[in-house]
């Protein structure tokens, strides 16, 4: 699996921590007041506690001096009711504002998500980047409020009920921070380990999504390799990896939790010993030494939240770097600008000339995915003027589809320039330059939903009129009448209820449908049958009558209809002509010709 490695969690003065506090204060800084609102309610929840051992003392003093207590009882009754309705309402809101910023942080990637460019998504597996969306950001519920809120009760109440213990007995309360002090050493030393754990237990739930995403990518030919067991054993590894880190994360949490309890419980002993002999020798009187007790134990709480802070900010941190890789992936730039809507698919505005078909023209482009990688393109040279069919032809490995890549602007060139309509492609607003272009991908892929919505995918302002009219023209008519729900239909998972040819007509008039000046056509006919093969290429050249036709092809019958042909070999033009200037002139296009262009439709992509 190929993911970024994030950097070691180290001390709290480290970039690794800065970076972390200040991707979790851009989280919480929107919902500032919604988290304000809720600290001031635990702070309410908490206040009503600390002064629940004075009320306590004061009880006890009363009863020694026989007064009554009728009234202390009731104060006592209504600082308890007071308090939980505040933390009740306090966690209501925060659980709100929790919910909101895992909302706010899942739309943020999602959207940056689907703006990468098409590198970092080779780069990277769906997969992990689907897990951060999930299970990361689900790690930000806690982290960004309930943490927050409670590093700061925690450390305001600790602070309130060290300053009361003082008051009350200062002996007492060296004893008890001397304890505490010797076990939370201890304690910060396992803090890191927690994070460590967490952090690869999210990589492993990562690795497991990639690997379920892999298989469900090629179901049918799991199951017909009889791949079931392996592919099984190879995502429960996985598993097993994320449980092991899970368990060694909850082992150091349950360490922590541990030594939290055991710090109360031997400053308790301590205190007991040593505050018997004060009220033994007169030094203080047993109601301070209840009271302090009392104390005692209600330090639990504000440590368990600083404590529950730390841990959940440990695992917090993990999840914000791993989201924070997806912030430093190149996206494609967002235009302001949008291309206006049409009322109908491809239709001009009123007053708006009709389109006219767009040129392409590449000068000396040069193309590779990377440095240190061969290239794909070394200084290709051709030009396409509007309208009609050109068909690019070549071996495998000759750069044709990463010719379609260029003008999508899927990848940039590396050197050279790619022109459509004369314009540099990285000059145009990429809405604007993408809104002129129907493409037609090598695997025709067809999107979960009904069978209307992949058609309308790429032109949403389509009418009925004009489904008829594509549906006649790809011969998609009938297949329509035989569905149960017709246009309504459900296609399946990546069109699995639909045969080969049938996707590749859909994606074909899906094309269509958005009446293109520049359609790009990637072996759109290699799944058909010679009917439907030959009522396609009918389709095809009355399409290249209106717009600008670019058709990578390895039939032959496609490549005599085309008015140029562009032939590369190695990631060079080697020639441009029509079939039979090429026949006569060029060697690597005649043999190709003489073999009828066929190559396996399992090729590899080029």
């Amino acid at each position: 699996m190929n993911t970024a490695s994030a950097p070691k969690a180290t001390g709290a003065g480290s970039p690794r921590t800065r970076e972390t506090l200040k991707a979790l204060y851009g989280y919480v800084r929107p919902h500032r007041w919604a988290v304000g609102l809720g600290l001031l309610c635990a702070l309410a929840g908490a206040a009503g506690g600390l002064l629940q051992p004075l009320a306590t003392k004061t009880l006890v003093d009363r009863l020694s001096s026989g007064g009554t207590i009728g009234a202390v009882l009731l104060a006592l009754t209504l600082l308890v009711l007071l308090s939980t309705t505040a933390e009740a309402f306090g966690a209501f809101v925060l659980e709100r504002t929790a919910e909101s910023v895992v909302l706010a942080a899942r739309r943020s990637l999602i959207g940056r998500l689907l703006r990468l460019r098409l590198a970092e998504v080779d780069r990277m597996q769906p997969g992990d980047l689907m897990s951060r969306v999930t299970s990361d950001t689900t790690l930000l519920r806690a982290v960004s409020t309930q943490a927050v809120v409670s590093a700061a009760t925690g450390a305001v109440t600790l602070v309130a009920a060290v300053a009361v213990m003082a008051f009350l007995d200062a002996v007492l309360l060296g004893v008890t921070l001397g304890v505490v002090a010797v076990v939370g050493v201890a304690a910060a030393l396992v803090m890191p380990k927690i994070g460590q754990a967490a952090e690869r237990s999210q990589a492993a739930v990562g690795e497991m999504s990639t690997g379920l995403e892999r298989v469900f990518g090629a179901f049918r030919t799991v199951k017909a390799s009889g791949a079931e067991e392996r592919e099984t054993a190879r995502v429960e590894a996985a598993a097993r990896r994320a449980w092991r880190h899970g368990v060694r994360s909850a082992k150091w949490e349950a360490l922590l939790g541990s030594a939290d309890n055991l710090a109360v419980q031997l400053a308790f002993l301590a205190v007991l010993a040593v505050g018997g002999s004060r009220v033994a020798s007169g030094e203080i009187p047993v109601s301070t030494l209840i009271a302090f007790l009392l104390y005692l134990f209600y330090l639990l709480e504000p440590v368990y939240r600083l404590v529950d802070a730390a841990s959940h900010y440990q695992e917090g941190a993990a999840a914000i770097a791993r989201i924070a890789q997806v912030d430093g992936l190149a996206t494609e730039p967002q235009d302001r600008r949008r291309p206006p809507v049409r009322p109908a698919a491809g239709e001009p505005l009123p007053g708006e000339p009709l389109p006219r078909p767009a040129s392409v023209r590449f000068e000396q482009v040069s193309f590779r995915h990377g440095s240190g990688l061969p290239d794909i393109h070394r200084r290709v040279d051709f030009e396409v003027p509007g309208g009609g069919m050109t068909a690019i032809v070549g071996p495998s490995g000759a750069g044709k589809s990463t010719v379609f890549a260029l003008v999508e602007r899927f990848y940039e060139a590396t050197g050279g320039r790619v022109l459509v309509d004369g314009k540099d492609v990285t000059k145009w607003p990429l809405s604007e330059l993408r809104s002129v272009i129907g493409y037609v991908e090598q695997d025709a892929p067809v999107l979960a939903g009904t069978l209307r919505e992949n058609l309308v995918f790429a032109a949403p302002g389509a009418t009925d009129d004009d489904l008829r009219e594509i549906l006649a023209r790809t011969g998609l008519a009938a297949l329509v009448e035989r569905l149960p729900h017709g246009l309504d239909t459900q296609v399946g998972h990546r069109g699995s209820k639909l045969s080969g040819g049938e996707r590749q007509r859909v994606a074909i008039a899906r094309a269509l449908l958005r009446r293109p000046r520049l359609l790009l056509l990637d072996e759109a006919t290699s799944q058909l049958d010679a009917v439907n093969e030959r009522a396609v290429r009918d389709v095809i050249a009355e399409a290249a009558r209106e717009t600008t036709v670019l058709v990578v092809a390895h039939r032959l019958s496609t490549v005599t209809d085309a008015d140029r042909i562009v032939v590369m070999d190695a990631g060079t033009v080697r020639a441009v002509g029509t079939h039979e200037e090429l026949v006569a002139e060029d060697e690597l296009y005649a043999q190709l010709a003489a073999k009828q262009l066929l190559t396996s439709t399992g090729r590899p992509r080029d």
